[in-house]
C-alpha cells in the first residue's frame, strides 16, 4: 500500500442527516463503485431550464419531418435548423463549438457522426441520414438526433440497421427505469441486442452529461459489462446515443475536416438520441 487514501466524491454536508440517496450513494462508494459529485445533481429550477431547451430541440427534429427530401442539400437542412433556433429565441450549441462552422450535424449513410452540412453534399432517394441538434435556452442545453430515411424508403439492410439502432437506445431507456443503475448496465443491454441483429456498437465516442454545458460527465459508452461505470442518480441528466454500424465498430476521422467520424470499412450507421434526467422513479425525456 502507498499510504494513499482514495477521494469520497460523495459527503454528506456539515450538520445534515445523510437522506436515502445519500446512504445509497454512499454504501455504492464504499464497494468501489464510481459514483457522482454533488455538482453533476440538477435543481428542480435547472430541470426545468433544460426541459423549456429540449421543447425547443425537439421542436426542430419534428419541423425536419417531411422535410429531407431527395435532391436537397445537407445545407439546405442546416438553414432549416439555423432558422428555427433563432425563431424561438435559441442559438446552436453546434455552432462555433471548437471551431464546427455549422448549426447541426448531417450524418449520412457510413457516416456515423460529425457530418458537417455542406452546399456540395446533394441527398438520394434512399439515404439514411442522422441530424443530431443541440440547442441553448436561457443557458441551458439539451441534445438530441433522429435518423431521417431520404425519400421514406430505403433498402431492407438499410432499413434493420436504423430500426435496430432505434430498439438499442429504447433497451437504454428501459434500463433506467429505475434510479440507482450504473452506466455499464446500458452499455451492456445494448451492445448484447446489436450484436444480437448482426450489428456492431461504436466504442470509441458515447453519450454524455448535458445540462449546464454541451458536455459533462459522466461518459454513457454504449457496450460494457454490468456494474461498471458511474452510478445514475436522481437528478442527474445525461443522453443516450448509441451509434450502431452494419460492419465493424471500427471508425475513422476524416483529416480534412477534422470532424467527420467514418466507419472503417465505410459501411452505413445508425443512431438516436435522447436527453434524459434520472428521478426516483426512472428516467424522463427532456429531447428526442
Amino acid at each position: 500500500m502507498n499510504g494513499k487514501r482514495k477521494k469520497n466524491l460523495w459527503t454528506i454536508p456539515h450538520g445534515q442527516e445523510p437522506t436515502e440517496m445519500d446512504k445509497i450513494i454512499l454504501a455504492a462508494q464504499d464497494r468501489g463503485k464510481v459514483v457522482p459529485t454533488r455538482s453533476l445533481i440538477k435543481t428542480p429550477e435547472q430541470i426545468e431550464g433544460i426541459r423549456r431547451a429540449g421543447v425547443v430541440n425537439t421542436g426542430i427534429l419534428d419541423m425536419l419531418e417531411g422535410k429531407i427530401l431527395p435532391g436537397m442539400t445537407t445545407q439546405t437542412i442546416d438553414d432549416l435548423v439555423a432558422e428555427y433556433t433563432a425563431r424561438h429565441g435559441a442559438t446552436s450549441a453546434c455552432l462555433g463549438y471548437e471551431g464546427f462552422p455549422r448549426s447541426c450535424c448531417t450524418s449520412v449513410n457510413e457516416v456515423v457522426c460529425h457530418g458537417i452540412p455542406n452546399e456540395f453534399e446533394v441527398l438520394r432517394k434512399g439515404d439514411i441520414v442522422n441530424v443530431d441538434c443541440t440547442t441553448i435556452l436561457d443557458g441551458y442545453f439539451a441534445d438530441a438526433s433522429r435518423m431521417y430515411i431520404v425519400g421514406g424508403k430505403t433498402s431492407a439492410k438499410k432499413q434493420k440497421l436504423v430500426d435496430v439502432a432505434w430498439e438499442c437506445l429504447k433497451i437504454g431507456e428501459e434500463v433506467c427505469s429505475k434510479p440507482y443503475v450504473y452506466v455499464g448496465d446500458i452499455g451492456n443491454a445494448i451492445q448484447k441486442h446489436a450484436h444480437q441483429n448482426g450489428f456492431s456498437v461504436v466504442r470509441d465516442l458515447a453519450g454524455h452529461g448535458v445540462g449546464l454545458a454541451f458536455h459533462e460527465e459522466p461518459d454513457v459508452d454504449h457496450y460494457g459489462r454490468k456494474g461498471t461505470g458511474m452510478l445514475l442518480v436522481p437528478g442527474m441528466v445525461f443522453t443516450i446515443e448509441p451509434m450502431i454500424n452494419m460492419g465493424t465498430y471500427e471508425v475513422f476521422c476524416d483529416e480534412e475536416d477534422g470532424w467527420t467520424i467514418v466507419s472503417e470499412d465505410e459501411l452505413p450507421s445508425a443512431q438516436w438520441e435522447h436527453t434524459f434526467v434520472m428521478t426516483e422513479h426512472g428516467v424522463e425525456v427532456l429531447s428526442h
